[in-house]
């Protein structure tokens, strides 16, 4: 394998990860270090940092030279040779309030699939942290899960993001993973947040529309979207195209939104007695709902 950049963390708000807070959301302290990645090529390991392949000559403040002593990433890479380990590698940089046995470790934050030439296909955490567990190789854990997290969530959140901190001292911030989501160019991307920017720069009123599950929205989509239908359209784009690829999908989820609404509004209005919907967050569910009925393509 050769090395492969770790996806582009956007923050929360940009258009990139617009919608990932419809719905399930894992979320994970941040840190403030150095992004490294481990593969194995036979049963060498190989490194990289941000942009590059490293070597012992150019290691990344000690990164290589420190993993080619850790025999159990050695153990793990050699039991799962199509895993690529990403994760922070802790050397001083903003945030100087870490624990003082924190420094100059490697704590993973995602483990890919490799797939030959195409993006990395990220292991959803539960499955992640039991293999990385039985080689006792440390990880950044889950401070929990939140369905449909607004402002006043991601408030509550940022307070939380004490791992390996020092008492009274503040973490970096968050990282949002929904692993249902892909953004309107069909990439699997995560969020973040930058406890002093998000703080500095966000009010209430630019909170993500979703507030907690009872939203109509997402009746709409649990009442009205059958798998069905979303079968109809996947199954016209195949006739159309004799067919299916990966490249279909951004059509796939805009012509059953499309179709959704043009069958079902008035359905809308009468079952919910005329409400008030959020179409950019109905969008967003009923791509959720898309990934969820379908998930052999995504």
């Amino acid at each position: 394998m050769q090395f492969k950049k770790y996806m582009h963390v956007e923050k929360y708000g940009n258009e990139e990860v617009d919608g990932i807070d419809a719905g399930i959301c894992s979320i994970f302290h941040k840190l403030d270090g150095s992004n490294g990645s481990l593969w194995i090529n036979g049963d060498i390991i190989s490194a990289g940092s941000r942009r590059r392949e490293l070597s012992l000559e150019n290691d990344n403040a000690g990164f290589y030279a420190h993993i080619l002593t850790q025999d159990n990433i050695m153990e793990y890479l050699l039991k799962h040779p199509e895993h690529r380990l990403y994760g922070e590698w802790l050397v001083p940089h903003t945030i100087k309030g870490y624990t003082d046995d924190s420094w100059r470790k490697f704590y993973v934050f995602d483990v890919a699939l490799d797939k030959s030439d195409d993006e990395p296909e990220y292991i959803p955490y539960d499955i992640y942290k039991e293999l990385l567990d039985d080689f006792d190789i440390s990880y950044i854990p889950e401070i929990c899960r939140v369905k449909n997290p607004d402002y006043e969530k991601f408030v509550e959140l940022l307070e939380q993001c004490t791992f390996n901190i020092k008492d009274g001292e503040s973490g970096e911030g968050i990282v949002i993973k929904n692993y249902d989501f892909y953004n309107k160019y069909g990439r699997q991307v995560w969020g973040k947040i930058i406890r002093n920017e998000f703080k500095a720069k966000h009010s209430k009123a630019m909170g993500a529309p979703i507030q907690g599950s009872n939203m109509v929205e997402e009746k709409i989509v649990e009442e009205l979207l059958s798998k069905d239908f979303i079968q109809k359209e996947y199954d016209k784009i195949v006739n159309d195209e004799g067919g299916w690829r990966s490249q279909y999908i951004p059509r796939l989820l805009g012509v059953v939104y499309y179709e959704f609404i043009k069958d079902h509004c008035w359905e809308m209005v009468k079952k919910f007695k005329n409400p008030k919907i959020d179409f950019k967050t109905l969008n967003h569910l009923v791509t959720a709902r898309i990934k969820l009925e379908m998930k052999e393509i995504f």
